[in-house]
């Protein structure tokens, strides 16, 4: 049985190998990729997103022990920071979701954003799609946490989740014309703390029509009312014009890296000498290199 045979079987060790080739862009990963592909769009893709210090992996352990107890098989996808030394997960060897480890039922891989913006990671598209087609129900996608430029999981999501949490000094106005804008359910964590009801306002405030859950991920109370939000939306989301808007635009992203690396060859650096010195204008150069 080949790998893509294994992973349509849902062999969570040829999972794993199969991510590892697809992050490392090895030589494989397309031609699997496009034998994996016509296997997916099956599964709910759950984006959760927002500030450090939120409780963004709180709260997704709570998700993935809940979906459990409906018996749900659950994958994790958690993007963190790059290691400038090894170039991988610069959090990815600390222990996340510990009950979930020994469970068949979950499958959690932590992914580098090795330099991409956005909060995810550059494979983290065919990273879903490999659990997709290895026949994982959900998957939650925990973004990095870097803030304002944390909207592209908006791209990949069938629905998004920001998570606020009061008293962190993130003023919603600070942060309402970036992240708070792909919000499709908003998450105030910790909402027993001081501030959860002026936040709560603020967020109303801000975006009327999205709905906010208020949960405390450490003892689970209001998980349940989370998952309700996030269902209803995925329900009113309209998965299959969301998936052409988000393909849209990862189609024009996909064909930007592959044009880079058809001209990889090309000394960026010498033809911009040669423009910046007024040599050669920047046009004639684009007509040579695609001609």
């Amino acid at each position: 049985m080949d790998l893509a045979d294994r992973v349509l079987s849902g062999d969570l060790r040829a999972l794993a190998r199969a991510g590892t080739i697809v992050e490392n862009r090895g030589r494989a990963a397309e031609p699997l990729m496009r034998e994996l592909f016509p296997h997916t769009g099956r599964t709910q893709l759950i984006g959760i997103t927002g500030a450090p210090g939120a409780g963004k992996s709180t709260l997704v352990d709570q998700f993935a022990h809940h979906l459990r107890r409906e018996n749900k098989k659950v994958g994790i996808i958690a993007v963190d920071p790059t290691s400038p030394f090894s170039g991988g997960a610069l959090l990815g060897d600390r222990i996340r979701m510990l009950r979930h480890y020994a469970d068949p039922g979950v499958f959690i891989r932590s992914m580098a954003t090795r330099g991409k913006l956005g909060g995810i990671a550059k494979a983290t598209t065919e990273m879903a799609l490999l659990m997709d087609a290895a026949g994982l129900d959900v998957i939650l996608i925990e973004t990095v946490g870097v803030g304002q430029d944390e909207v592209e999981i908006a791209r990949l999501a069938d629905v998004t989740i920001v998570v606020l949490a009061p008293g962190m000094g993130d003023d919603v106005q600070a942060i309402k014309a970036g992240i708070m804008e792909i919000a499709d359910v908003f998450v105030i964590n910790k909402s027993d703390q001081p501030g959860a009801d002026r936040l709560e306002r603020d967020i109303k405030a801000a975006e009327s029509r999205v709905p906010v859950v208020r949960v405390v991920a450490t003892d689970g109370a209001g998980i349940g009312e989370a998952l309700a939000a996030i269902r209803e939306r995925l329900h009113a989301a309209g998965k299959r014009e969301r998936a052409i808007e988000n393909w849209s635009l990862r189609l024009r992203e996909m064909l930007r890296d592959r044009l880079l690396e058809n001209y990889s060859n090309i000394n960026f650096h010498e033809a911009a000498a040669k423009v910046a010195s007024r040599e050669v204008d920047p046009y004639t150069l684009l007509d040579q290199w695609t001609s």
